[in-house]
């Protein structure tokens, strides 16, 4: 999970792309980048932090012309403590190209192999971005002969580079003296959204919200396999470059990545997860009666919606018992297990008066791999509360994710392998509710009867690509970075 920007303008986009960053910061805290052209070169700057640490006024005054793109980053290949691995990359040939990618390619292994053996392409890191700028890059090369770049050709590269790609992929691009390029994935499973400002300003990103909070208003998403090629001059152009495009969005953003405010392949966010409280209802009566919960509390931030939505249904108080603090990064993408668990007491405080002697149901967007949740329960408990019940607007994380998100181990999931019954006893609750699938793909998609499916591996296993084993995983994980904390505590980042 990351989030991408691509702007084209008629006057300067270093601030514009900045302030679009700061939208989609949630998506990702580890690093952030921009690049913008001035007639025909580059100028870049990237590092490792977030996007108010990352550019100083020195920085964005080295960012000069009217086309630019950048990224946030969240590691989930490669060196996540590498600051060579920030995003955009850069290949000189052909033309220039600069590249941000939001996803998480499955055959990533495979095509360094091709890029090294067969295209006599480097690759310097290892993170799969480069992997994918090249092929984008030697596929340029191949579509333009050698001749003066036409659109044409760009969208026969896009027609080869999905046929080489697996997994998941949101891309923006910068080809130097040419123009802007834009693709997603057959599936859609990454969002990427269109825009345009009063000024002809033409705007790509991964959510709705850069574009309305920077003044653009939302046109429509890029469909699965379309690639959108916006001309230095604005000009927009785009073709669907998939054999089989069929959209299947990651329902993981609609339960917590996303922003609420956020409208993504024609699904309010907002409106999915108040739908998803609806559905959580249903299973919290059939579990806890209702006279046996006192007030309804929600974890902050993304289970405000379904806890509202859950207490108004069930004639409950809806109590905010929790204080976030808001400069403390999200705890879900925190890299080690001891970070996140020392994390948790630092991001939240609860307000007693609204625990003691109560019985409360809290409320969660999702629950992966427990820690944060066995914290909290406690917390409540030592606020005073008699009963701690706990609910997940999501179904049980039973899988592992590979396209694109912090799932990357079986043997983190506190649901792999355990019964709701083992899973409370582990959390510490008095009683553990959790979505049902069906309920949740339906309470989501009903927003948009086009939407016909949803990637929802983490929950179900069924892994829309069609491509991914055990040895799969277990080959990506291979490639993933330990990161020492507190010596038995170490995880995976």
């Amino acid at each position: 999970m990351c989030g991408i920007v691509g702007v084209v303008s008629s006057t300067p986009v270093n601030q514009l792309i900045y302030d679009a960053l700061l939208l989609l910061q949630h998506r990702g805290q580890d690093a952030a980048g921009i690049v913008t052209q001035d007639g025909r070169k580059f100028f870049m700057h990237k590092a490792k932090g977030m996007v108010k640490d990352v550019f100083r006024t020195r920085n964005m005054r080295a960012l000069p012309g009217s086309v630019g793109l950048g990224q946030v980053r969240y590691p989930t290949a490669g060196n996540a403590s590498s600051e060579e691995e920030a995003q955009p990359f850069y290949v000189n040939a052909p033309f220039g190209i600069v590249m941000v990618h939001n996803g998480n390619l499955t055959n990533a292994k495979q095509l360094r192999e091709q890029l090294s053996n067969t295209d006599h392409r480097h690759t310097n890191t290892e993170s799969d971005s480069e992997v994918l700028l090249n092929v984008l890059a030697h596929e340029l090369a191949r579509a333009s002969s050698g001749e003066q770049l036409q659109s044409k050709d760009i969208f026969q590269a896009v027609r080869a580079v999905h046929k080489r790609l697996r997994g998941s992929y949101a891309v923006v691009a910068l080809i130097a003296g040419y123009g802007l390029l834009a693709f997603r994935d057959p599936y859609g499973i990454r969002p990427l959204c269109l825009g345009k400002g009063a000024d002809g300003t033409v705007m790509l990103a991964s959510e709705s919200v850069a574009l309305e909070g920077t003044l653009h208003q939302l046109e429509r998403d890029v469909a699965p396999g379309e690639a959108v090629f916006v001309h230095n001059d604005g000009r927009v152009e785009s073709q669907q470059c998939a054999e089989a495009a069929i959209l299947h969005p990651c329902v993981f953003e609609y339960v917590y990545l996303a922003r609420p405010d956020s409208v993504m392949d024609g699904i309010s966010v907002y409106q999915a997860r108040l739908n998803m409280g609806e559905t959580l209802a249903k299973r919290v009566v059939s579990t806890v009666p209702p006279n046996e919960i006192d007030a309804i509390i929600p974890i902050p931030e993304s289970s405000r919606p379904s806890a509202m939505q859950l207490a108004q249904l069930l004639g409950i108080p809806y109590r905010e018992g929790f204080v976030k603090n808001r400069y403390v990064g999200r705890t879900f993408i925190m890299p080690g297990q001891a970070t996140r668990k020392k994390s948790v007491r630092q991001k939240l405080n609860a307000i007693g008066s609204e625990f003691k002697g109560r019985r409360v149901l809290l409320v969660d967007d999702s629950i992966v791999r427990g820690t944060t949740s066995k914290e909290i329960v406690q917390m409540a408990r030592d606020a005073g509360a008699v009963k701690v019940y706990l609910a997940s607007a999501a179904p049980p994380v039973r899988f592992p994710n590979v396209y694109g998100i912090d799932m990357p181990t079986k043997t983190e999931l506190v649901a792999h392998d355990r019964t709701v019954e083992e899973i409370r006893q582990v959390i510490g609750c008095d009683a553990l509710i959790y979505q049902d699938v069906d309920a949740m793909k339906q309470a989501v998609g009903k927003i948009n009867p086009n939407v016909h499916g949803f990637e929802a591996s983490c929950f179900d296993g069924d892994y829309v690509t069609g491509d991914i084993s055990d040895v799969d995983i277990n080959a990506m994980n291979e490639g993933r970075n330990e990161v020492e904390e507190d010596d038995e505590d170490a995880q995976l980042a």
